[in-house]
């Protein structure tokens, strides 16, 4: 069953922290909040975790992947960013946006889209996702926390424990936390093409 860690959401207690980056790097798989909404992470290296994290949300293995940094500088040493696309990160980062690149040979084959080698990447913009990326020292894989037929709107941590506590390993609980989708921008072809409307906003095209 997996441990639950409440964490305060502004001021994350550091041996909370600790623990759950211990276990990510032991394989673990964690829940976590972010600026929209909870979310599954786990290390780059964790092959195995694309077959859990397909189970938990009812979906096919191979999906679109995000990969969470903690600054541009770290997101540039896997994606390979353009002028445009740098401005546009830096005026919307750190925020609810995900913003699909192409891929570096720094990231797992595994991790990128099958067909295009494209990665999302993300910098959010909350306390306890800094604290974390800051404990493990690189970036790490994620997904956000959804369950079919679920409204997730709804949802707390008491019901994140019974659903899925034996499918991770560790649960971050810092209370209610907003889930609204981050807004999904693909950047990967030169051009910029919302792909998702979230909460972000969209002053950009």
């Amino acid at each position: 069953m997996a441990e639950v860690y409440k964490v305060h959401p502004d001021n994350p207690q550091p041996r909370s922290i600790k623990l759950a980056i211990d276990s990510m790097k032991s394989g673990g798989l964690i829940v976590y909040p972010t600026d929209s909404g909870y979310a599954i992470g786990w290390s780059l290296d964790n092959h195995q975790a694309l077959k859990k994290v397909a189970l938990i949300k009812a979906v096919e293995e191979h999906q679109n992947y995000t990969m969470m940094c903690d600054s541009i500088s770290q997101m540039t040493d896997f994606v390979l960013v353009d002028n445009v696309a740098f401005r546009l990160i830096k005026h919307h980062t750190p925020g609810p946006y995900t913003f699909i690149l192409p891929a570096t040979r720094r990231v797992p084959k595994k991790m990128q889209h099958q067909k295009r080698r494209t990665i999302g990447v993300r910098i959010s913009d909350h306390n306890v996702v800094q604290s974390l990326l800051e404990e493990l020292g690189e970036p790490m894989m994620t997904s956000s926390l959804e369950f079919p037929d679920v409204d997730m709107y709804a949802l707390d941590i008491d019901d994140v424990v019974d659903k899925i506590g034996n499918q991770v390993d560790v649960i971050i609980d810092v209370g209610y936390c907003a889930q609204e989708p981050s807004t999904v921008v693909d950047l990967s072809e030169g051009e910029v093409t919302v792909l998702r409307k979230g909460a972000g906003e969209i002053d950009f095209v």
